[in-house]
């Protein structure tokens, strides 16, 4: 991997960050404030961007490349659009990272480093942690009725017991 330093705000930048649809509803300070929590990373193929059950406080905006989540092993799905976010749930839960990500093939990221939010002004830390939230809400919501399709689909393959056993081994664990 490599990684810049913490970047410094430039009109170009400003400009670039708010044509990805994800962050067009930000406002020009709010991008100005996630440019300075933020470094760009380049991956190479294959390498490892989080792993699953580390714990860290960085969310990744995909700006070129493609990445695939997996979890115990299984290819989960793979993320390709500009501005694709992911690293969000452990920041939202505190929890360990749910899964891992690999770069498929030379990737491009947005590392935001969340612990940084803590250094705005008392307004401002309010302010972008709601629009940050917002964000999350709009992706899980998507990601939520992808897998509801998913799990139709499978009810509709393998009948109702199969998905009840699988799905009660995964909450109990």
């Amino acid at each position: 991997m490599k990684e810049t330093a913490y970047l410094k705000e430039s009109k170009e930048l400003i400009k670039d960050l708010m044509k990805i649809p994800i962050l067009s509803p930000l406002k020009e300070r709010d991008i100005k404030n996630l440019i300075k929590m933020s470094k760009i990373r380049t991956y190479e193929a294959g390498e490892v961007i989080c792993e699953e059950g580390l714990n860290d406080k960085w969310i990744f905006f995909l700006t070129k490349g493609r990445v695939k989540i997996v979890k115990e092993g299984r290819e989960l799905s793979v993320l390709d659009k500009r501005g694709d976010i992911f690293g969000e749930m452990s920041v939202i839960d505190g929890k360990p990272r749910s899964a891992s990500v690999y770069s498929i093939d030379t990737t491009v990221c947005l590392a935001t480093d969340t612990l940084y939010i803590e250094k705005l002004q008392d307004h401002e830390k309010i302010a972008f942690r709601y629009l940050l939230y917002r964000i999350f809400a709009e992706i899980l919501s998507s990601r939520l009725r992808e897998s509801n399709i998913e799990l139709i689909q499978a009810k509709n393959r393998f009948g109702l017991g199969f998905i009840k056993k699988i799905i009660g081994r995964f909450f109990s664990s």
